[in-house]
């Protein structure tokens, strides 16, 4: 019979066979499982409270009561805000339909994506405009759809900040539509006379006029960047008469928006536009025809002409207003051609 005390005393360990670590080792008893699962979530619950007091230490409050939930978020609040002034009326427009408010808080926020990632606006002599005091705007006006009158007024908006709204002159075919209309009184658009204008004018505003009016948008695109007739240069009998200055405006890109390859003009007489365009998606596609181009825009604003020193009564001189209205036009076909040269392509 073996000594079953061999070995004791001499450091030698004793290893137990598998099944034995097997029946040795503790159970876990499913009381035990649903313990541990309540105890983690009451941990989770007490981390969750100590952010949730935390975060309440950092809300805004109104009065002396926080604000929970998600209008703590200051740009739901701010929504929130303005969706309760509208309702209730109460919000400022001025004598001219212009909504502040509106174009600062919804417009311009919309717009942006265009201006910047869309056509990737580009704005060279934004130095040329005044920093104060009336200036008039001359620029050329192309692109079927009149895009480049809103994203002139979001460059004078962005890049000239210290002028409070650019006041466009627009014809009387935007006033005959219900919706469109209202919008356009909204963001700052008047009536395109000389009335309005001159007080504009006379009351330190910056206004924006297109002399070539539906020649210029309504052109086909194998004229494009081609300056239209300018007309009898109203607006320079206008500068002249309130002292403004005259700032010539090149844009580029605008051509490419909608490529006017036909004029229907059977359906214009009927719809009483100006013209019925035919482009490479309208109107094939329908409303999606309506969608433009990704061009790539060059907005450049030119050396500035000055009117101060002119008597009044040189606005009744033909000869004077003639010089001055081709000299504009002139400048601003050379800062077209200018810019397509350097304008790598269409979309670049």
């Amino acid at each position: 019979m073996p000594d079953r005390t061999a070995g004791r005393g001499t450091g030698a360990r004793v290893i137990p066979l598998a099944h034995e670590q097997r029946r040795k080792a503790r159970k876990v008893t499913p009381n035990e499982v649903a313990a541990r699962a309540r105890a983690a979530a009451a941990s989770r619950r007490q981390a969750r409270s100590a952010r949730r007091r935390a975060d309440v230490a950092r809300l805004p409050s109104e009065g002396a009561r926080p604000v929970y939930g998600a209008l703590a978020d200051p740009r739901l609040r701010k929504a929130a805000s303005f969706a309760r002034r509208r309702l209730e009326g109460q919000y400022v427009v001025d004598e001219y339909g212009y909504d502040e408010e509106l174009v600062e808080d919804v417009m311009a926020p919309l717009l942006d994506f265009l201006y910047e990632s869309y056509w990737r606006v580009e704005v060279r002599g934004a130095e040329n405009v005044p920093k104060h005091g009336p200036a008039l705007l001359c620029a050329n006006h192309s692109g079927v759809l009149p895009w480049d009158g809103v994203m002139l007024t979001l460059a004078v908006r962005n890049e000239v900040p210290s002028q409070p709204v650019l006041r466009l002159l627009a014809a009387d075919l935007l006033w005959r539509i219900p919706f469109l209309s209202h919008w356009a009184r909204k963001a700052g658009i008047t009536v395109a006379c000389d009335a309005d204008a001159e007080r504009l004018l006379l009351e330190g505003e910056m206004v924006g006029t297109f002399p070539e009016g539906f020649k210029g948008i309504g052109k086909p695109f194998s004229e494009r960047y081609r300056l239209q007739r300018f007309g009898r240069g109203g607006y320079v009998e206008v500068a002249i008469r309130t002292g403004a200055v005259i700032v010539p405006v090149g844009i580029v890109g605008a051509e490419e928006t909608y490529p006017m390859l036909g004029d229907v003009k059977i359906l214009a007489r009927l719809l009483g536009t100006p013209y019925f365009p035919v482009t490479p998606t309208f109107p094939l596609l329908g409303p999606l025809g309506a969608i433009p181009l990704p061009s790539k825009w060059i907005i450049e604003f030119g050396p500035p002409v000055e009117t101060e020193d002119l008597m009044p009564e040189a606005a009744q001189d033909a000869m004077t207003v003639f010089n001055i209205n081709d000299g504009i036009r002139d400048t601003i076909q050379q800062i077209l051609y200018r810019n397509i040269m350097q304008r790598r392509s269409w979309f670049w």
